[in-house]
């Protein structure tokens, strides 16, 4: 269990750097709302401004306070695809309900751009694209598939030469690849903390500091339980993916144990000068390729490039992804010189083994998912619509939901454990591709 006392982003360049959230209550006593949600990162959040656009009464229980999870600690690379599955994938897994599911994946990272600018939300947003270069020359049939099968669906992608990817990454390390247009990047915690304002603003209730002890289906109601508290509604949303099981494990045991939390690392180096900038990713896109061990990167607002890596074993990880990271970006860009990185800090990412998301009715009126598979920013403002809309009873053949059962990891905490060692594995692949 996560002590819920800890600190929040230690050594975070997005609490740094963002304002503070809006001051918020705990729940204390009993409470009612229509619609009750546990968890208020971006599914949360997003779930229920569509729920009050809809003018639906609904409530937010937060474990610690908006974007303290996931939602604030990734890298903000706003990505309308999955990590692995392509549509045909999708598609072939889920049928009609997949078909939904691509199209609003397609537009995914257009819609999370547009309620930004529609609530004006300042989270340093920038729409210049999302860029995977492929790391060797026979992955450049990944590209190939991708560009072929997201076209077909009418996503703005476009397939990249080695020269397109030079002049756009200001490398010559990649051997091609692709781009979609409508991906970029923005500082995931202060939209975490604008989407908690704008909530607040449509008169939705965000209760912080509150973890969910349970919940349970009594008098034809959904009662969510605190240790100070509870709240009951008339549905329910779960949205706690790669944290289902950190405060309470006994919270979605179901959804807890079919994910698996991995650690990932971001860093962001010092500010870089406008001349090494004009050579690196000079038109500012967002950037992640192929490799098993990723390799990624995009500007903050403060011209960092923000990147990141993985790390096993013991002592100083940190000092260790310093020397790594600032070994790689040299590698990758040598006209960066000497790096030095200002933040280092890291969050989980919720992985399933066949890099889908999991989305569950989890009782009469009640939903839950997991398993954002490092694609969250961009998948979860759609999602939190289309939960939004499965509550208010619009039928589920007009919903983008692949709905399944849940599928429990055998022997969930010994993988957990051993999940680190994956890096080992994907390192090898990757260096045997080269």
């Amino acid at each position: 269990m996560m002590d819920s006392n800890a600190v929040g982003w230690p050594n975070s360049l997005w609490a740094a750097v963002t304002p503070p959230g809006p001051e918020l209550p705990e729940l204390n006593g009993a409470g009612q709302a229509d619609v009750v949600i546990i968890g208020g990162g971006f599914t949360g959040l997003s779930t229920a401004l569509h729920l009050r656009e809809a003018g639906v009464d609904v409530a937010i229980v937060e474990a610690m306070e908006p974007g303290w999870g996931a939602s604030g600690r990734n890298n903000g690379q706003v990505i309308p695809t999955l990590s692995r599955p392509d549509p045909e994938d999708i598609i072939a897994t889920h049928g009609a309900a997949g078909e939904r599911f691509v199209g609003m994946l397609r537009d995914s990272a257009a819609d999370l751009f547009d309620v930004v600018r529609r609530y004006q939300i300042e989270a340093e947003h920038e729409q210049a694209g999302w860029v995977q270069p492929v790391h060797s020359p026979g992955r450049i049939k990944i590209a190939e598939r991708r560009v072929r099968q997201w076209s077909a669906f009418g996503a703005p992608v476009e397939l990249l030469s080695r020269e397109q990817v030079r002049d756009i990454l200001g490398s010559d390390a990649w051997y091609g690849g692709f781009w979609n247009r409508s991906g970029g990047h923005i500082n995931p915690l202060a939209l975490a903390r604008g989407l908690a304002r704008a909530v607040l603003g449509l008169g939705a209730r965000i209760y912080a500091r509150s973890p969910a002890t349970g919940f349970e289906r009594r008098n034809d109601k959904w009662v969510v339980k605190t240790e100070r508290g509870e709240i009951s509604g008339r549905a329910l949303v779960v949205a706690t993916n790669a944290y289902s099981g950190e405060f309470h494990k006994s919270l979605v045991p179901q959804i807890a144990t079919e994910v698996m939390p991995v650690l990932s690392w971001q860093m962001a180096t010092q500010t870089l000068s406008d001349n090494v900038r004009k050579t690196i990713i000079p038109g500012r896109q967002a950037m992640s390729d192929t490799h098993g061990e990723l390799y990624f990167a995009r500007y903050d607002a403060r011209n960092r490039l923000v990147t990141g890596g993985a790390v096993i074993g013991p002592g100083d990880k940190a000092t260790r992804l310093k020397a790594e990271l600032s070994e790689r970006l040299q590698r990758l860009w040598p006209q960066i010189g000497e790096v030095s990185f200002d933040y280092v800090w890291n969050g989980y990412v919720g992985m399933t083994t066949d890099f889908l998301p999991r989305i569950h009715r989890l009782g009469p009126n009640a939903y839950g998912w997991t398993g954002c598979n490092g694609r969250a920013v961009a998948l979860t403002m759609p999602l939190g619509r289309e939960l939004a809309k499965a509550v208010r009873g619009v039928p589920e053949v007009e919903l983008a939901l692949p709905f399944s059962e849940p599928v429990t990891i055998q022997a969930h905490s010994l993988l957990r454990r051993l999940a680190p060692l994956m890096l080992l594995v994907y390192r090898r692949r990757d260096a045997r591709e080269m």
